[in-house]
């Protein structure tokens, strides 16, 4: 008996050269998944891919570029022929607070987080298998803005109303779509946005950062046959901070 979750299954990742993408496309491998990860920087997810083996492919693509993203699907569909499972998880922010607002940093976090995600999930339509199940990375955020942060906020806002959107075409469209929603997690990209990683920390009960690690493990869930049930929903591992 099979005892891999995700074993048969065809998965495509974007933002996966590193951080929470990279953990749930290990995780996604090692539970038995193909792998199609996805991401902006051709040295980095050279490196993913040859830590993980065999299962997986990397295919550089800025997914707030449409022809990026119709590359990443081409290879997908001459290679595996379908999707399982879509992990929409490329997002960035730009640090800076009202008063100090520019276009060009608007532009480029809805253009990653919010653009991005809208296409990343569009495309892949054709090559969804009956059931598929789609990931949104959200963010607490969505209802616990920071200082600073207030665009990023709002990006991920955006992106929970859209699942929620996306989620009463289920029936019609034979998928399920739901947003996990890290806290702050020890990655690359919040230490590139956060100075104090000690101050986030405290602000969490559980006293301390969560890893991608843990993040992966929600995401295989939500991935798996478990999870079969559930749609529409957001998903928040964070510690609790942004429940109470």
């Amino acid at each position: 008996m099979d005892t891999e979750v995700l074993a048969g299954k065809v998965a495509v990742v974007t933002g996966a050269n590193s951080g929470i993408g990279l953990a749930i496309a290990k995780r996604f491998a090692a539970e038995g998944a193909r792998v199609f990860l996805a991401g902006r920087r051709q040295e980095p997810l050279d490196a993913a891919v040859a830590e993980i083996g065999p299962a997986a492919t990397g295919v550089r693509a800025d997914v707030s570029v449409q022809a990026d993203l119709d590359e990443l699907y081409d290879v997908v569909r001459d290679e595996a022929g379908r999707v399982d499972v879509l992990v929409a998880n490329a997002g960035g922010a730009v640090p800076e607070r009202l008063g100090e607002l520019t276009e060009e940093a608007i532009d480029a976090t809805f253009g990653t987080n919010v653009k991005g995600t809208v296409f990343t999930v569009q495309k892949a339509l054709p090559l969804l298998s009956d059931g598929a199940s789609i990931i949104v990375t959200g963010s607490t955020s969505d209802r616990r803005p920071e200082q600073g942060l207030e665009i990023y906020g709002a990006s991920k806002a955006a992106v929970r109303n859209l699942v929620r959107s996306w989620a009463l075409s289920a029936r019609e469209r034979k998928f399920r779509v739901n947003v996990l929603s890290p806290g702050p997690t020890d990655t690359p990209g919040l230490a590139g946005v956060v100075e104090q990683l000690g101050q986030v920390a405290v602000q969490v009960p559980l006293g301390r950062l969560g890893h991608p690690d843990e993040i992966a493990a929600v995401a295989t869930f939500l991935a798996s046959d478990a999870s079969s049930f559930v749609n529409g929903a957001e998903w928040y591992v964070d510690g609790g901070q942004a429940q109470i």
